[in-house]
Parts: C-alpha cells; sequence; structure tokens
C-alpha cells in the first residue's frame, strides 16, 4: 500500500483551533456499516447498548512546553539567551528527554531557569535532543511545571494561536489521572460528568487503561511504502482489573468501544494471541488494512490527518473504501477535523 492512499483534501477552514462548548456538544459522525448519522455526541446514548463497555485512556498531559533563559559569563560581562523547550518523555535516569531550541546556544552543564522554583541542566544531547535534570521531582516538580509551563499543542493548532490558560483545562480529559503525555487521548475530550453520568445510567461500563501519547504522534510518514515505515513507541498499561472487566464483556456478548486511536492500540497490543490480558510496557504497533482486530468491536475518535498513521487505522478498521466515504461526508457537512474537532463512531 501507497501513502497515497490515505491523502485527501482538507479545508484549512475546517481545522478546529477551540473544543465545543460544552464537550458534550461536539458533532458525531456514526458510522454505521454503510450507513452515515449525523448527530452529536451526547447521542451516544441512543448508540451504546447496556453491556457495552467504553475503554478510557487515563493519562494526563503535562503542560510541556517551557520558555526559559540561560545565563552566561562573558569578556563583555553576563549574557542571556532565550531556551524554548518542549518535554518529551522521561527517562529511567530520571532525567526528561527534549527538543531544546535553540541548542546550539546550551553547552552540557548548563543551567535554564524558567521559574523561580523551575529550573534544569543540560545532561547530555543524543540525536538531537537534548537529556534535562530538574531541581525537583514528584509533587514538586508537578506543581513548578504546572505553574510555568504551556500545553502542549498539535502544531496544526499552535501555527494558528499560542496556548493560553484555558488549555490547560480544555486540553485533558475529566478523568486523567496518570501524568506522562504530551499528547492528548482527544476522543475523550468530548466527555463530560453529565455524558458519562448519562452513559452509566444506559448501562453501559467503563475500563480505565494508560497510554501516554508521545510527540512521535505527530511526526509524518515519510516512506511511500507504508510497509517501510517505523512506528514510534510509548508506553502503556492495562491491569489485571480492566484486562478481566474486557473478557468479562465480550463473553458476555457485550461490545469493547476504546474511546480513541490510543486505548485502541494498547488493548490489541494487550490482546495479541487472541485473549487480552494484563499488560505492560512500550508499544510500537502498527495498525494497517489486513489487520486482524482481537478485542475492539468499535471505536470512538476524532478526525485525522490525511497520510498519518491513524488514518491507516481507521482504513483497517473499516475498510479503505469506507473510510474515503465517511471523510467526504464529514467535509461536506464542514465537521470540525483534528484534536479540538468533531467526533466520529465507528461501528464495522
Amino acid at each position: 500500500m501507497k501513502l497515497s492512499d490515505f491523502d485527501f483534501d482538507l479545508p484549512e477552514d475546517l481545522i478546529a483551533t477551540r473544543p465545543a462548548v460544552p464537550r458534550s456538544a461536539a458533532r458525531l459522525l456514526v458510522a454505521e456499516g454503510d450507513t452515515i448519522h449525523d448527530q452529536q455526541v451526547t447521542d451516544l446514548t441512543k448508540w451504546l447498548r447496556p453491556g457495552d463497555r467504553l475503554v478510557l485512556n487515563d493519562t494526563r498531559v503535562i503542560p510541556a512546553r517551557l520558555s526559559g533563559l540561560r545565563f552566561r559569563d562573558s569578556a563583555q560581562g553576563r549574557v542571556q539567551a532565550k531556551i524554548e523547550v518542549t518535554l518529551l518523555e522521561p527517562r529511567g535516569d530520571g532525567t526528561w528527554g527534549a527538543l531544546i531550541k535553540p541548542l546550539r546556544k546550551l553547552k552540557i552543564g548548563e543551567e535554564v531557569i524558567f521559574s523561580d522554583d523551575l529550573r534544569a541542566t543540560l545532561q547530555t544531547v543524543e540525536d538531537g535532543q537534548g537529556h534535562l535534570a530538574f531541581n525537583c521531582t514528584g509533587d514538586d516538580f508537578d506543581a513548578a511545571l504546572n505553574a510555568a509551563g504551556a500545553m502542549p499543542l498539535p502544531p496544526y493548532i499552535a501555527a494558528k494561536r499560542a496556548a493560553d490558560a484555558q488549555d490547560k483545562t480544555d486540553y485533558q480529559t475529566v478523568w486523567a489521572r496518570n501524568t506522562g503525555a504530551v499528547a492528548a487521548p482527544t476522543a475523550s475530550l468530548h466527555f463530560d460528568e453529565p455524558l458519562l453520568a448519562a452513559l452509566r445510567g444506559k448501562g453501559v461500563t467503563f475500563s480505565h487503561v494508560t497510554l501516554h501519547v508521545g510527540a512521535g504522534t505527530f511526526l509524518p510518514v515519510k516512506v511511500d511504502d507504508i510497509s517501510q515505515h517505523k512506528m514510534h513507541s510509548e508506553w502503556g498499561q492495562v491491569s489485571a482489573d480492566a484486562a478481566a472487566e474486557m473478557a468479562a464483556t465480550k463473553a458476555a456478548g457485550g461490545r469493547v468501544i476504546p474511546v480513541g486511536t490510543t486505548a485502541l492500540r494498547l488493548i490489541e497490543t494487550a490482546a495479541k494471541g487472541g485473549a487480552i490480558r494484563a499488560w505492560e510496557g512500550d508499544t510500537d504497533i502498527f495498525i494497517t488494512p489486513g489487520f486482524e482486530f482481537q478485542i475492539a468491536d468499535a471505536l470512538m475518535t476524532n478526525f485525522h490527518l490525511p497520510k498519518s498513521t491513524l488514518m491507516m487505522l481507521v482504513s483497517a478498521l473499516m475498510g479503505q473504501g469506507r473510510i474515503k466515504s465517511i471523510y467526504a461526508h464529514a467535509i461536506a457537512e464542514r465537521y470540525r477535523f483534528f484534536s479540538y474537532g468533531d467526533a466520529s463512531l465507528l461501528l464495522p
């Protein structure tokens, strides 16, 4: 398969830069077999059945964008340089991998000051990334980062406007719990407490899993033959309880429906071999047409970038021709696209 098989033309004005208010007021395209229904997210109660189980990614997005100053003594006196940092992932040695701009203005051992409470020292540089050691850890680090950092909005939003205080709420799910993502599981952003309560009242159940979404989710596919693409890896965990809940739902005839491609990729990793089980580690699962789904019966997801790995994933679930029709309908009906956009419920 070629990369061009997953391309489409998207009008620029359909890229959402702010979410719907309230969250559940977003539009919902329901693709049921060959039929498309134009709904709202609040209509999920009409499409989900008692005994269905939604799988929710409970990762918490960190305000990973930092702006700081590096100071250096010179013959001309004390000089400073502005340093922009995007945190990527925590490392086993306690440092953070980060994109640093401009990296050439920071030497090994030099410190960047982000606020009175948050500072970092460059330890090493590897493959264009810096490894930063911060002056605090644990709850102190979380508090200092939350005060100094900005949300790492996707490039297609950041190109249109800067992140602001509202994004610290908007770009976080209502059930976010486990800190570590630098991008949100965006299909989950459509849920609020009234919708969750309505779904519980309908007899829908929930399981929480964790996949820390990394910046690699925004990396473009650079090869024409998609079989040659190397997928980025992300850390995830499916608990024994969550695995047992999903297995029980399947056994009882209910549907397991991940909310978002991150949850889907994780549970399909944990179900490799046919049975869902507890799992923890790094997954680089790459789902393309021809993939045999073991656990996911359907998917709730936003609308994805052309020529992206996520377009390949939804094409694997629904079929390439069907996804092209779904996206053509979404564009014609002016659904809002990408992270802050509208949602789809894909029922193969």
